[in-house]
């Protein structure tokens, strides 16, 4: 079985930090990688970041890039999103999701998700 569980979400401060964490359980070595996504209130789930098993090139949405950064355990078959500087607009559920196929910012390239947690961030 294929699962993918999130932790480390949370209530903070704007200028706080929250690391986030996804541990993967199952055949994960067919896996090309992983990425970040997320939902706000009222609006569609986008894009946050991604990282691929066996590269070190790693990719973020625009709006995120030198506040957040993606890494990876692969002993652990964990992958993190570290958050800092976090601003009311990073309020969002966020969703860990994995992928067979090329890492891309599209979601529809992602096979495996998470079912989030939520991350709030208060003015």
């Amino acid at each position: 079985q294929v699962q993918l569980v999130e932790s480390g979400g949370g209530l903070v401060q704007a200028g706080g930090s929250l690391r986030l964490s996804c541990a993967a359980s199952g055949r994960t070595f067919w896996w090309s990688g992983m990425g970040w996504f997320r939902r706000a209130p009222g609006k569609e789930r986008e894009f946050v970041a991604a990282i691929p098993w066996g590269s070190t090139i790693t990719y973020y949405k625009d709006s995120v890039k030198g506040r957040f950064t993606i890494s990876r355990d692969n002993a652990k078959d964990t992958v993190y999103l570290q958050m800092n500087s976090l601003k009311p607009e990073d309020t969002a559920v966020y969703y860990c999701a994995a992928s067979r196929r090329s890492i891309t910012k599209d979601a529809q390239g992602y096979d495996y998700w998470g079912q989030g947690t939520q991350v709030t961030v208060s003015s």
